[in-house]
């Protein structure tokens, strides 16, 4: 009978600590994978277990949407345990493969999520924000009026419910969503940078707007996440 196992992946190249040794027995259980980039994830599994044929098993691209959960449905109806891996972090949070566990439960099948690293608490867990009450917020706008409203309403809707307020940009473009939070939110505002979580460069900082208003960051290029807590 049909498991799903949800592989977490590594955030950083270097970062294969936070990987726990018995992510290798799921893939060593699992006939069909799906993936979001094929290349990525075989070189990744062949870190991870260095005797693995890669042939023996099936690849199956997720982001094609409507032919991966075809392929999904007719591969559980086959029997195989199946692994479903994100590009980096934890299947199905801020990632396409929640589309197919979604799936994987209306057909009754055995879900079974593993432990790895999530950009999204690992950045909570030493943000020292409220997490009692949070919410990812994905991307904002890239338009920078709307950006700027978006942030505000974030910031407003914070101090309204006491909540931490998460979100990621494209590393490119880092350093403008930050400059948009200092230049935009109150001085009392919190905001939490977390920068290359469980590679060897990793920092996290919290500081008031007003603090990071003295010395702006510098994270062009660099996988980060944005967490906002006001009063």
């Amino acid at each position: 009978m049909t498991t799903v196992y949800l592989i977490p992946a590594i955030l950083q190249d270097e970062g294969f600590d936070a990987i726990p040794p018995y992510i290798r027995d799921a893939i060593k259980i699992c006939q069909v994978f799906f993936v979001e980039n094929e290349r990525t994830t075989r070189r990744y599994f062949k870190q991870l277990w260095k005797e693995m044929i890669i042939d023996d098993y099936e690849w199956v691209n997720m982001t094609e949407s409507v032919i991966a959960a075809d392929t999904f449905r007719k591969k559980i109806k086959e029997g195989k345990n199946i692994g479903i891996v994100s590009e980096a972090g934890c299947p199905g949070v801020a990632d396409p493969g929640q589309a197919l566990v979604a799936i994987a439960q209306e057909m009754n099948v055995t879900v079974k999520p593993l432990v790895g690293p999530s950009s999204i608490l690992l950045a909570l867990m030493a943000s020292g924000m409220n997490g009692q009450q949070f919410k990812f917020c994905g991307y904002l706008p890239i338009d920078n009026l709307l950006r700027i409203k978006a942030i505000k309403e974030l910031e407003a809707e914070s101090a309204r419910k006491n909540c931490t307020q998460i979100f990621i940009e494209t590393p490119y473009r880092n350093n403008q969503l930050a400059d948009a939070i200092i230049k935009n939110c109150n001085p009392s505002t919190k905001l939490c940078i977390a920068v290359d979580l469980t590679g060897k460069n990793e920092w996290i900082k919290t500081q008031l707007i007003s603090d990071w208003e003295k010395k702006k960051p510098d994270i062009h290029k660099r996988p980060a996440i944005f967490l906002l807590h006001a009063k």
